[in-house]
Formats: structure tokens, C-alpha cells, sequence
């Protein structure tokens, strides 16, 4: 294990710092240019974690996003091809994904050798449409939306069941530091907390997903997560009845194979972070997802412990890559600074005063809603 520990950390200290693509703004034009055969009349960068994006308008149609993919990620181009087919998939089931654009050649990604100021590496490069919409973070959040965005995260994983592909087994990313399975190793890092009174939440919450979680992962019913349903990667517009309705779904970089339950807590974690009243955000979105996959009772009781795991690997990651990207530190810690408050109050208000708060809230949701279909 301490062998695998020190792989892992070479790897993400690799990954982070020396395989982000750092294009220039006339690089990004020349691909664009050279690759789609779009004349580009603006383009400007767009935040991102260890890829870069761009987005792009065009004299011939519209607007894009230029993504280019880190060099470590380009080297696995199997799994590339899965996420790139899984938005096209999903799209073509109904669902608002972002697609891939064919290139001038008819491909829907090219590898590109690069240099961005040290040596030529090998990137991949793929033009993705726009999406309208406004990222739920900077929106408030009704029961309805809350409900509208579990069902969506669920009604996702479910159709996913019946996508076939012949490298889907690329999805199987075994030691996956982003999925939720992998949460045991991530104690290397707690040092990064090293001072903080945090550090024995955190500390206490790696062991209780070794007592707890670890031991009943096999009752979890399996799926296709895409593993970052947060407040960036969803986009919504105005809508009559709910409020906000769904109007984008963006980065599929994280998506590997996991279980209905992981997803469901990677989206309350992250609904928590803007809301008013985090701790009554779980409620409504336990409704919309059972409204598709209801839970067993193993998945049921792990939830509480899922969302605090969510939260402890956001903030170790999160200070793992500003270690690598000091530049990029506002958007890397756009989920961890807020994520330090809201885990100690989940630790501190406990898991049955929380689940209770959660269960009692989707009851009261779906009686409400109920009640509004009789009257009507």
C-alpha cells in the first residue's frame, strides 16, 4: 500500500503540474482555425481545473468551447473515446450534453503535439458546443429545482445502463482519485491540514469509511458515474414552474465506473455549497433521485458518510493541486474554502440528526407535491 501511495502521489504531482496545456490565445485560434475550419472572431479562456478551455465565436456558426485536454489524460485514448461518445449518447436520449464537433476530417477529437513552453507534448483537442445557461452556483434554489436536479443526476447514471461501447471497460479507472471508492487513499494527505483543527474531522472521516462504507460497498447497485455533478457543471434558464429549469450538463472528464449512491452524494455536497440552508438541501434532492432509483437500505444508510467523504476529498485535492497551481488557487478552492465550514457542521450535527433532517425533508417534499396533483 505505501508503494501505491507513492505512485499515486507522483502521479497527481505529474499530472498537475506538468501536463496542463498553457495554449496561448493564438494557438487556441490557429486549432480552431486549422482543425474545425472556423474563423474565429473572439475567443477568450474559461476557468478550469488541469485541462484548458477556451470559448470560442465563429464568423460561420456560432459559439464553442476549444477543450485540450491535459497531456497526462490524452494518453488514454480509449477512455477519451467513452466520454466523448457518452455526451453524444446522452444528448441523442434527450438529455441537454454537451457534444463533440467533427473536425474538417470527420473526427471528434485530435491528438496535437504542442508546445507550451516546454518541449512538444501530445494534447488532445476537441471542439465542444455551447451550451445557454447560467451555472447553478449563482442561482437560488427552490425544493423544485433541488428535486428537478437529483431526478436529473439519477435519470443520467440510469440511461448510461444502456449505452454500449467497445472500451467501456476504460471506465473501470482502478485508484481513480476522484471516485468515491478511492477515499482510503487519500489519508496520505493529511498532512496538508497539518495545525488545523479540521484535520481530526477529516482523519475521523477516513476511518469511519473504513469501518462503515468499505465493508458494504459490494450491496451498492453499479452504474457509470459522472462522478462532478456540481454547481459549475450545470446549467439552468428561468422556467415558469420550478423556477430554474436543467439546461446544460458540461465535464464528463471525471466519469468512471461507481454506484447510483456516489453520485446521489457528490450532488447534495455540491448543492450544499451555494445554498442558504445547506444542511436542508439533501431532502429535495433525495426525492428527485429515488423518484428514478430509489435506494436500498445499505445505500441509505451510507449516504451521510458518502457526503462527508465528498467533502474531505474535495478539500485534500483541492489544496494537493493550488501545491502545483499557486496561478489558479481562486478556482481550485472555489468548492474547498466554503466546503471547510459546511463539513464541520455536518460533523458536528451528526449523522442522525442530519439523515433526519434529509428524510424528513423528501417526505415533506413528496407530500407537498402530491397534495399539489390532487388539488389540480
Amino acid at each position: 500500500m505505501k508503494y501505491l501511495h507513492s505512485q499515486l502521489t507522483a502521479f497527481l504531482v505529474m499530472s498537475v503540474r506538468d501536463s496542463k496545456p498553457y495554449l496561448s490565445l493564438s494557438q487556441a485560434t490557429e486549432l480552431t482555425g486549422r482543425l474545425f475550419g472556423l474563423t474565429v472572431t473572439s475567443i477568450r479562456p474559461l476557468p478550469s481545473y488541469d485541462d484548458q478551455n477556451f470559448h470560442v465565436e465563429s464568423a460561420e456558426s456560432g459559439q464553442y468551447v476549444l477543450k485540450v485536454m491535459n497531456s497526462a489524460a490524452s494518453q488514454n485514448l480509449h477512455l477519451l473515446e467513452v466520454q466523448t461518445h457518452i455526451m453524444n449518447f446522452l444528448w441523442e436520449k434527450g438529455l441537454p450534453a454537451q457534444t463533440a464537433m467533427p473536425t474538417v476530417t470527420g473526427q471528434l477529437m485530435s491528438l496535437e503535439e504542442i508546445d507550451c513552453g516546454f518541449g512538444l507534448q501530445k494534447y488532445m483537442v476537441r471542439l465542444l458546443t455551447f451550451l445557454p445557461g447560467t451555472p447553478m452556483a449563482k442561482v437560488t434554489y427552490t425544493s423544485q429545482f433541488l428535486f428537478e436536479v437529483g431526478k436529473m443526476a439519477a435519470t443520467v447514471d440510469k440511461l448510461l445502463l444502456q449505452m454500449e461501447h467497445p472500451h467501456l471497460s476504460a471506465l473501470q479507472r482502478e485508484n481513480f482519485i476522484w471516485n468515491l471508492a478511492s477515499v482510503p487513499l487519500l489519508e496520505q494527505f493529511l498532512p496538508l491540514f497539518d495545525g488545523e483543527p479540521i484535520q481530526e474531522v477529516v482523519k475521523r472521516v477516513f476511518e469511519q469509511y473504513r469501518i462503515n462504507i468499505a465493508p458494504k460497498i459490494h450491496c451498492f447497485r453499479k452504474c457509470i458515474n459522472h462522478g462532478d455533478f456540481n454547481d459549475h457543471n450545470v446549467l439552468v434558464e428561468s422556467d415558469a414552474s420550478s423556477g430554474y429549469r436543467i439546461s446544460g450538463i458540461l465535464d464528463f472528464g471525471d466519469m468512471s465506473n461507481g454506484y447510483f449512491v456516489f453520485e446521489l452524494a457528490i450532488t447534495i455536497m455540491y448543492l450544499m455549497i451555494e445554498s442558504s440552508s445547506p444542511l436542508e438541501v439533501g431532502g429535495p434532492v433525495i426525492a428527485g433521485f429515488e423518484s428514478v432509483i430509489p435506494l436500498n437500505s445499505e445505500e441509505r444508510e451510507a449516504v451521510y458518510l458518502l457526503v462527508l467523504s465528498r467533502f474531505c476529498q474535495s478539500l485534500a485535492l483541492g489544496r494537493h493541486a493550488v501545491q502545483q497551481q499557486p496561478e489558479n488557487e481562486e478556482y481550485l478552492m472555489i468548492t474547498a474554502r466554503p466546503g471547510l465550514r459546511l463539513l464541520q457542521l455536518l460533523w458536528n450535527t451528526g449523522k442522525d440528526k442530519v439523515e433526519k433532517i434529509w428524510l424528513s425533508g423528501a417526505a415533506e417534499f413528496l407530500k407537498k407535491s402530491n397534495n399539489a396533483v390532487t388539488q389540480n
